[in-house]
């Protein structure tokens, strides 16, 4: 390393430590001890859309002596959900976001247990826009090993044999899907798609009672098995079922569900919908549960997910396209749902 380069990053440190003790930053959550000692159910939500309903519902009461706490680029709200002390955190789209909020989230405070919820894409045609779904697992379906043109599923992946890559997961193959109408095409060529296979991976996960740089690997991460038990107690509740003069067909319900699976894709295709259905048996599909799923796993915290049915993936009837008008109605009812749990962990 060079003498101009090391004086760069002494620069980037020093200017680091001054807008951390400016803004308050770490020195303020060390000194705090109202933080240090109390403890908090962590929410963690995507956007501030799926953020707006709860703190606009009169089940949030900000804290008025620390409403929020600024680092690093993310706000943490404190307050409490039906007399519980809460923090919660809006991560951003996708699975980065996702994971930097939550390790903050866990690094920072004392967190007993974290609630996630959101909206999410349907893979179960059998619900519907506005149910809610309750995954009893989550996985990160976008680690892929794309295999080579030629290889087919019994020619070993490029590192399997360092242990990097498996095929126990399964794989997707790209010549099984062609055009619907041509049938002549699909016969000819299903041997001969140069995209080949990808075969989907666990992540490599490092537990706080781990050994420091020694990997494990986590595909499905279960959620907190108590909480699990517990959601079905809000299957029943009655949830939103219009916007404005618009009305889903039925009313809406909450759902367990054996699997939901994420990654850093928005899914607005049948296909690839029907695909995970089938393969994984999962039903919502969304771009951060399983980030936070991943980081509550490695700290051993507590996590459950709720999440409700904006659209059908890819299309289907008519009302499933509607994920422009009925988002917001899913919002709605995941926060609903959120703040029944929390009463039910009273």
């Amino acid at each position: 390393m060079d003498l101009r380069f090391s004086l760069i990053l002494l620069i980037i440190a020093a200017s680091f430590a001054e807008n951390c003790a400016t803004k308050g930053g770490i020195n303020e959550i060390i000194n705090n001890k109202k933080l240090q000692n109390r403890s908090f159910l962590g929410l963690v939500v995507p956007n501030s859309f799926e953020l707006g309903p709860l703190l606009q519902s009169s089940s949030f009461v900000a804290d008025p002596s620390l409403p929020y706490l600024d680092f690093s680029g993310r706000r943490f709200r404190f307050g409490k959900v039906e007399n519980k002390n809460v923090v919660m955190v809006m991560t951003g789209l996708g699975m980065l976001n996702a994971g930097i909020a939550t390790e903050l989230l866990l690094s920072l405070f004392k967190v007993e247990s974290v609630l996630h919820f959101g909206i999410a894409g349907n893979a179960d045609s059998k619900l519907h826009v506005g149910d809610v779904v309750i995954p009893q697992y989550w996985s990160h379906t976008g680690l892929w090993n794309w295999q080579r043109f030629g290889d087919g599923p019994n020619d070993e992946l490029a590192l399997e044999s360092n242990g990097d890559y498996t095929r126990k997961f399964g794989y997707l193959k790209f010549a099984d899907y062609k055009t619907r109408n041509n049938t002549k095409a699909k016969k000819s060529t299903a041997a001969e798609n140069l995209l080949n296979n990808v075969w989907y991976q666990p992540e490599e996960i490092f537990p706080v009672d781990g050994t420091p740089e020694i990997r494990q690997h986590a595909f499905w991460v279960p959620v907190d098995e108590k909480y699990y038990e517990l959601a079905k107690k809000l299957e029943g509740m009655k949830l939103e079922g219009c916007v404005n003069s618009t009305c889903l067909q039925r009313p809406p319900k909450v759902v367990r569900v054996a699997r939901g699976c994420s990654a850093d894709i928005f899914v607005d295709n049948a296909a690839y919908r029907e695909f995970l259905h089938s393969k994984f048996n999962v039903t919502p599909l969304d771009m951060e549960s399983a980030a936070v799923a991943l980081v509550c796993l490695q700290h051993k915290t507590p996590f459950i997910t709720i999440r409700a049915l904006s659209d059908l993936a890819g299309g289907g009837s008519a009302e499933s396209n509607e994920a422009d008008v009925f988002a917001s109605l899913a919002a709605e009812n995941a926060v609903k749902v959120l703040v029944k749990f929390i009463t039910l962990l009273s």
